[in-house]
């Protein structure tokens, strides 16, 4: 990932080696969260992937999961997925609670 400068504009996509760097990971977890879906990168090769910025809260927060309560990447998928199950839920209900 290039360092933003005034005269360059802002990335919108991350290298798998972007990913690890931010989340102090190496690739082979990386690649274990894509199989496992709780990344989804884009690109037809590991090599040509590219992760959009919210996969660093999501890889983050998988690392979290793994490192604090030793939950494997089977499990962190389910987790995420619950949880964002839940936040989609309390969206709805606070919409319906606005009416």
């Amino acid at each position: 990932m290039k360092k933003a400068t005034p005269e360059t504009e802002i990335l919108d996509t991350l290298t798998l080696e972007d990913l690890c760097r931010f989340c102090q990971a190496d690739e082979a977890w990386v690649i274990e969260l894509v199989d496992e879906g709780v990344l989804e990168p884009m690109g037809a090769t590991v090599r040509r992937w590219r992760f959009e910025g919210v996969s660093i809260a999501r890889a983050k927060r998988a690392r979290r999961l793994n490192r604090d309560l030793g939950i494997n990447t089977a499990g962190i998928a389910m987790v995420l997925d619950l949880l964002d199950e839940r936040e989609a839920m309390i969206r709805r209900l606070s919409r319906y609670e606005g009416v």
